[in-house]
């Protein structure tokens, strides 16, 4: 076997990936992210340890661990020469390390009567290389079946996969200027849990804190979001084209989209979003611009048509990039921790702000988007929106107007079973509401289903990191109904997942105490059978079913 990727929904037979990733990444690629993630694990065991001794956290070096954590995302990186870059700037940052904390780290150790193994002579701290085919051979030793325990490991890759969501969240976060430091202190901490021999009891206790730690993640990005760019408001998007020239930006960074709206102002070409970018729509100081033309095209794994026909330049800011196509690669570009062999990437500088220059150049040298679609979206109801509705959105529940809120948040993808997504949106009666936020919404963002006494059938909230606003809506629903739990609310949950953030936040669910979620289109391939029936029992998790049967069963508060 060359290669083991079992870390996202589209995973080989839903077992594994052994010789290329069904996301396109090469068996090279997949073995450099384990290396990186092992790299990382020796620069979160050194930091754990001097964090342990009083020594404060470097935003520096914890920013580094966020991108490279965020870097081995699903439908991220895709080029095996950045990966060694980032594995490069790793070894060195853990090298300097230890040169700089070898006294400290040694007085620690002596004085520990347990002689914590989190200290220079452990493996992931000491490995060390510049030779390119060493690394490439430590990568190969390094992967998800190292670890021999097909429960231990299921527990460690779950909260390593929610590591990388969490860190996803904190990046965006912390180029914006925001950071918490106690996110990262647990980045390290859990980083060495990992590395660590422990009960499964512990991984299933420290599973859960991942998912606390990524709601104060989620709201950190928040903040950071509605502090900068001004309060998200409900906003109508054109999803049309217009007649000049255009860019289209994908991804997730408003940082970028930010640099990239400024640079084109007066510039006769227009900007639109593509896929979880619709957000820009939702912020003042973004949508301010007259020429962020609309949304184009569909979610991230429909990109060979979308990129194809939009004519114009491409910029992939964060995820989700796919393999790109011919017909478009000399005009696609990548930035943040994105990247694509022969696609040319553009670094943030020292304040973290892009030159787009060369983008707006090639845009004025071709064509207008074709259009492929012409209606309009409604979004942007974050929770402090919903908050001021609240008191109309309980008294509707209390009249018997609103039955249900079904929770249909999280990733769309390219397994055709997504359908039951739609048809659940669908079959829904008219009198439940449906809670959204992230690309989970491409299946069902264009239908018509009204309003309830002027409360949208569809409320979406923004980007995956908007779940955030979900979470905040449900507690100030129990605070209005003066709920003891969220499965006391007539709210079910029914969530499509694809990559890790979805993991992060179904562990944070989790750690609300939510019983009853549906997950979908399938479970996921890293659970173990005892894990997975370990959730079944305490979390009541479970596989959707048709969508005729989960609609009914949702309406009936099963």
């Amino acid at each position: 076997m060359h290669m083991f990727c079992y870390q996202c929904q589209e995973t080989g037979e839903g077992k594994g990936c052994t010789h290329t990733g069904e996301c396109g990444k090469s068996e090279e690629v997949a073995n450099l992210q384990d290396l990186l993630i092992y790299a990382l694990k020796g620069i979160g065991i050194l930091n754990d340890a001097l964090f342990n001794t009083g020594a404060a956290i470097d935003r520096k070096i914890g920013m580094f661990v966020c991108h490279a954590l965020f870097t081995t995302v699903t439908n991220t990186n895709f080029d095996p020469d950045r990966l060694h870059g980032v594995i490069a700037r790793a070894l060195a940052i853990k090298r300097e390390m230890r040169a700089r904390q070898a006294d400290l780290l040694k007085r620690h150790r002596d004085s520990s009567s347990t002689k914590d193994k989190a200290l220079p002579e452990d493996e992931y701290v000491v490995w060390d290389s510049t030779d390119r085919a060493e690394i490439v051979k430590k990568a190969y030793a390094v992967g998800v079946l190292s670890t021999t325990n097909e429960d231990i490991r299921s527990l460690r890759e779950m909260i390593t996969y929610a590591l990388k969501g969490m860190a996803a969240y904190t990046y965006h976060a912390n180029i914006l200027g925001y950071f918490d430091d106690a996110i990262v202190a647990f980045i390290y901490r859990a980083l060495t849990a990992v590395s660590r021999e422990h009960t499964l009891g512990e991984l299933v206790t420290l599973a859960l804190e991942a998912g606390r730690i990524n709601i104060d993640a989620m709201a950190l990005l928040d903040k950071a979001n509605n502090e900068t760019f001004g309060q998200s408001t409900v906003s109508k998007v054109p999803l049309g084209v217009r007649e000049h020239p255009g860019i289209l930006i994908s991804g997730h960074d408003l940082k970028d989209i930010a640099d990239l709206l400024t640079q084109t102002d007066g510039t006769g070409v227009d900007v639109y979003t593509h896929s979880e970018m619709i957000a820009a729509h939702y912020y003042p100081k973004l949508k301010k611009f007259s020429h962020l033309a609309g949304n184009y095209g569909n979610a991230w794994w429909n990109q060979e048509e979308d990129f194809v026909k939009f004519n114009g330049p491409i910029v992939v800011t964060s995820n989700c990039i796919t393999p790109v196509h011919p017909s478009y690669a000399g005009r696609i570009f990548t930035t943040g921790p994105a990247a694509y062999p022969g696609v040319r990437h553009i670094q943030r500088d020292e304040n973290e702000r892009i030159d787009f220059s060369d983008v707006i150049a090639l845009a004025k040298r071709l064509p207008p988007p074709t259009q492929i679609d012409a209606q309009t979206f409604t979004g942007g109801f974050g929770w402090r929106q919903l908050a001021e509705a609240a008191p109309k959105i309980i008294d509707l529940v209390r009249a018997g107007k609103i039955k249900r809120f079904v929770v249909m948040a999280g990733c769309d993808g390219r397994d055709r079973s997504r359908i039951y997504y739609h048809e659940v949106a669908e079959r829904l009666p008219v009198d439940s509401i449906i809670l959204t936020a992230g690309c989970a919404k491409y299946p069902f963002m264009t239908l018509s289903l009204g309003e309830i006494d002027g409360i949208p059938r569809i409320i979406d909230a923004g980007q995956c990191n908007d779940c955030y606003s979900l979470v905040k809506i449900a507690l100030l629903l129990m605070e209005g109904f003066s709920a003891k739990s969220i499965n006391d609310l007539p709210i079910s949950f029914d969530i499509s997942w694809y990559d890790q953030k979805a993991v992060a936040v179904l562990l944070s669910l989790l750690h609300l105490g939510v019983a009853g979620l549906r997950l979908g289109p399938t479970l996921p391939g890293f659970l173990s059978p005892k894990i997975r029936t370990m959730l079944v029992e305490k979390f009541a998790l479970r596989p959707i079913g048709t969508s005729e049967a989960d609609v009914k069963a949702m309406m009936a508060g099963r």
